[in-house]
């Protein structure tokens, strides 16, 4: 029996009338969520074998890409602190006389 016909038949079960019991209504509910599971799987491209590593492999692209941006950034402020550091020191440089004491 495959899934739409075990779906199939928990509908007809459900719909027959009688008073619907927890547990039919749970495995109504339980195949039709793996059947859109399995749907929208498939739509992405991601149901065959070879899924799981491409998902793991774009994970890893993610995570290094993260780790670059924060590289980035560190170090676009270390620069910046640097330089800001730099223009004190020449402008303490200047503030003092020091440009006069080199003639």
């Amino acid at each position: 029996m495959d899934e739409e016909e075990a779906l199939a038949r928990l509908v007809a079960l459900a719909g027959a009338g009688a008073p619907v019991d927890a547990a039919i209504l749970r495995a109504l509910i339980e195949e039709a969520s793996e059947m859109g599971a399995r749907r929208a799987l498939t739509r992405l491209g991601l149901a065959d074998e070879a899924a799981r590593g491409d998902v793991s492999d774009l994970r890893q692209l993610l995570g290094a890409w993260r780790d670059a941006k924060t590289s980035a950034w560190k170090a676009a402020v270390d620069w910046a602190v640097r330089g800001v550091l730099a223009l004190v020191v020449v402008g303490l440089a200047v503030k003092m006389g020091l440009p006069g004491l080199l003639r």
